[in-house]
């Protein structure tokens, strides 16, 4: 183990004395004695065996060595800082991390503004967030990998509330051949048309949901690869309707004209992995989903979709 020569405490000094100006107010600042002071930049010039201060009249002035010196050692004192609030967290019972995994419909305008309020609030608590598709919810619960999670259901064993009703329509690009038909669809029109699906992110029991009647169909991993295929008339899909205001707007998708199932909704839970045993931090990130769904979830929802749809 190597020996330091400095400390933090003579690099805190240094920056103090450059931010207040000289060591006569540096020392009011830190309520030491100006003497001390001048004594602990002079161990400091000696043990690293460069200038890094400069007195002109009453001033100190920094070096261009003790410039590069004091940047470097500002990003130490900001990591002590943090190390030493994350030690009052934890001992006041704080989780360093939560481990938050969410089903990709939930809407991430929601999702990035929780996790907003949730930083400024517990900036030493950080966050391990993985994104999954139907039945990889369940499998974080099961595999202990998640102490919250968004997901399409509640496993047997788990207890969880409604967070949101997420709302998926079916659409196909403009020139698709179903749009071509000019009337209301059916059942029997889709199967004759490519469908495009989300694989199911979870491996030990994974699961298909939704209408999946068309024999003929495209396997993606993620909503962005579908909505690109979409666009490019490779088949429909049912996506999360707020992930497609964009392109509905644009007239780059417009919503297939079924009869019925036109639209359809998903229920969203919120699940702790131990209910009997959450931590502060994840309450606080939990109850700061069910506040930004409180307050944006209805927005979500767009009205360009009903005069898309003719």
């Amino acid at each position: 183990m190597r020996n330091l020569k400095t400390t933090l405490e003579q690099w805190r000094v240094l920056q103090a004395i450059v931010e207040h100006g000289g060591y006569a107010q540096a020392a009011e600042a830190l309520h030491r004695s100006q003497s001390s002071l001048s004594y602990m930049m002079g161990r400091l010039q000696q043990q690293v065996g460069v200038e890094v201060l400069a007195l002109e009249g009453r001033k100190a002035r920094l070096t261009e060595n003790g410039k590069v010196l004091l940047a470097e050692a500002a990003q130490l004192l900001d990591e002590a800082w943090r190390l030493e609030r994350l030690a009052q967290s934890l001992s006041r019972g704080r989780e360093p991390e939560v481990r938050l995994v969410v089903d990709m419909a939930f809407p991430t305008p929601l999702l990035l503004r929780a996790l907003k309020r949730f930083t400024a609030a517990a900036e030493q608590t950080r966050v391990q967030m993985s994104e999954v598709v139907l039945s990889g919810a369940d499998e974080a619960l099961l595999q202990q990998k998640a102490d919250i999670v968004i997901g399409t259901r509640i496993p047997s064993g788990f207890l969880g509330d409604l967070l949101i009703d997420v709302e998926f329509t079916a659409v196909a690009a403009p020139e698709h051949p179903l749009h071509g038909l000019g009337r209301a669809l059916t059942t029997d029109d889709l199967k004759g048309h490519m469908q495009v699906v989300l694989r199911d992110s979870g491996t030990l029991k994974p699961r298909d949901d939704g209408w999946l009647g068309a024999p003929r169909r495209w396997t993606v991993s993620s909503m962005e690869t579908s909505m690109a295929m979409l666009g490019a008339g490779l088949g429909f899909a049912w996506l999360p309707t707020h992930l497609l205001r964009r392109e509905l707007d644009a007239g780059n998708l417009l919503p297939l004209p079924l009869d019925k199932g036109r639209t359809r909704r998903v229920p969203l839970y919120l699940i702790f992995a131990t209910p009997n045993d959450v931590g502060p931090a994840t309450r606080q990130l939990a109850d700061l989903l069910v506040e930004v769904v409180a307050e944006g979830g209805a927005s979500l929802a767009p009205a360009s979709v009903a005069d898309a749809a003719g």
